[in-house]
């Protein structure tokens, strides 16, 4: 080494002992950049070479299984209708992808990154019940496990079809199917498991809001496996989720009121038969009853496929307040106009005045046969009258009679009553007419007592019948009630 260059060395000795050390300062007075971050350069090395076209398998013969799990979150709406139910429920996936592991002591003890669903692989499952792509918010990113463990974690609003039976409104309870499949993949190539275990995703409520109209009573799970006219075999996980609909609301503003209206109608019974006001009191009730059906109309469900029970109910309520005017029509009828009517049947006394009130336990029922003992008596008393009345004033039926007897007495005292005679045959002949006519109206008010008799049978057969009908709905809703209770 020569002179020359020796010295050139010791001259740029300082300058490399400044660059080295910690205080000393690079070209252009910068700083030196720190290392890249672990986060950045996992990213880079797992994504650098990715493909996120094809199925995540080293093996194209190893089958990649997806485990899901559902939550429900709240029952958005169901529309009975359009037979549809929207749910807002918490999904979750997770599958293994064979390209995205990595040795965590090479990125700084990293063991989970979240990267973004448009770069890696994702299955597609989807639900065979949707109708609707709903509103369901968008969650860019992914979990990935250092061991390829990959989680999509979304919420999701269904709407989805549904068979909803509402025979049992607002009673009912209905169970309705998510069903998760891969829209391509058969089962060789993606298989579907259970994320949990089916006891913890049945009784699972704890995102659910319990304060809507509806209440979630369980999820049932299942996974099988079906195929379309003997080509490959699916997968696919089935989630019943089992709803119960809230009465209370429907019970106050539906039930209440018609059972107050048919109350009203029980009691309108006590009210005099021939009572005038007791016609206009159920016209007011029907017209009453009319204008609540109308108001409730929009709160039923509608469908093509079955009336619920309820609205029998309403049907089976008005027809009663219709038969209920009619009865009281008619009683006003049996009693009113007297003249026009004619004598009841015999064969209506014997159903309605003999048999009906032993079958009805009416305490009058006496009544009802003196009544008749007592018309034969007067109808025999008139007839006995009418004979009487043929008689002379002498007592005689035949005048020639009356002549033979008046011969024997002296023409004299024949002459001076002569004239007292023709005076008496005056009075008798007024006193037969008022005496007809009081027949004939007694007989009137006879006829009339026993269609009022008639009408009072019928009224209390009539009553008794709302009295069982009424009992028939408190026993079916009281059924309906606890089957509800006991779901």
């Amino acid at each position: 080494m020569t002179p020359t260059t020796l010295g050139a060395l010791l001259a740029l000795l300082p300058l490399a002992l400044m660059l080295q050390s910690p205080g000393g300062t690079q070209r252009g007075g910068r700083t030196p950049e720190p290392s890249e971050p672990a986060l950045h350069r996992l990213s880079h090395y797992l994504l650098a070479h990715y493909q996120k076209g094809t199925r995540p398998v080293r093996d194209w013969r190893t089958t990649t299984t997806v485990a899901i799990d559902l939550m429900v979150y709240a029952i958005l709406s169901v529309d009975e209708k359009n037979q549809v139910l929207t749910t807002y429920i918490w999904y979750r996936q997770h599958w293994t992808d064979e390209f995205l592991r990595w040795d965590p002591a090479r990125f700084d003890n990293l063991t989970q990154i979240s990267l973004p669903m448009e770069s890696i692989w994702v299955p597609d499952i989807l639900i065979n019940e949707f109708v609707d792509v709903g509103k369901s918010p968008h969650v860019p990113y992914v979990y990935v496990s250092h061991h390829g463990e990959v989680q999509n974690l979304k919420p999701i609003q269904a709407m989805t079809t549904c068979s909803l039976d509402i025979y049992n409104f607002p009673f009912d309870v209905q169970n309705c199917s998510l069903t998760f499949t891969s829209w391509l993949h058969h089962i060789r190539d993606i298989n579907l498991s259970l994320w949990r275990q089916p006891e913890l995703v049945k009784f699972d409520q704890s995102v659910f809001m319990n304060q809507g109209e509806w209440e979630l009573l369980y999820v049932l799970s299942h996974s099988q496996e079906f195929s379309v006219k003997s080509s490959d075999s699916y997968a696919e996980m089935k989630f019943y989720v089992v709803i119960r609909r809230r009465p209370l609301f429907y019970t106050v503003s539906l039930l209440l009121p018609s059972i107050f209206l048919m109350v009203m109608d029980i009691v309108g019974f006590y009210l005099p038969p021939n009572s005038g006001e007791r016609v206009s009191f159920k016209i007011t009730l029907l017209l009453g009853y009319s204008v609540f059906l109308i108001i409730v109309s929009d709160t039923l469900p509608a469908t093509a496929v079955g009336t619920p029970l309820i609205g029998i109910y309403f049907v089976v309520c008005m027809a009663l307040l219709v038969i209920s005017l009619t009865e009281t029509i008619l009683i006003v009828r049996l009693v009113h106009k007297q003249d026009l009517q004619p004598h009841v049947p015999e064969w209506v006394k014997h159903l309605l005045l003999e048999r009906a009130p032993v079958l009805l336990c009416i305490r009058d029922r006496e009544k009802f046969s003196q009544s008749r003992t007592q018309s034969s008596d007067i109808s025999r008393q008139a007839e006995n009258n009418d004979s009487t009345a043929k008689l002379t004033p002498y007592g005689c039926e035949d005048p020639r009679e009356c002549g033979a007897v008046g011969g024997t007495r002296p023409a004299l005292t024949f002459a001076s009553r002569a004239e007292g005679s023709a005076a008496l045959q005056g009075v008798l002949r007024e006193t037969t007419a008022i005496r007809q006519f009081l027949e004939k109206r007694e007989e009137f008010r006879d006829v009339a007592r026993e269609w009022l008799q008639v009408g009072y049978v019928l009224d209390v057969l009539l009553f008794r019948a709302y009295l069982v009908a009424v009992l028939a709905y408190s026993i079916t809703l009281g059924t309906l009630w606890s089957v509800w209770r006991d779901v």
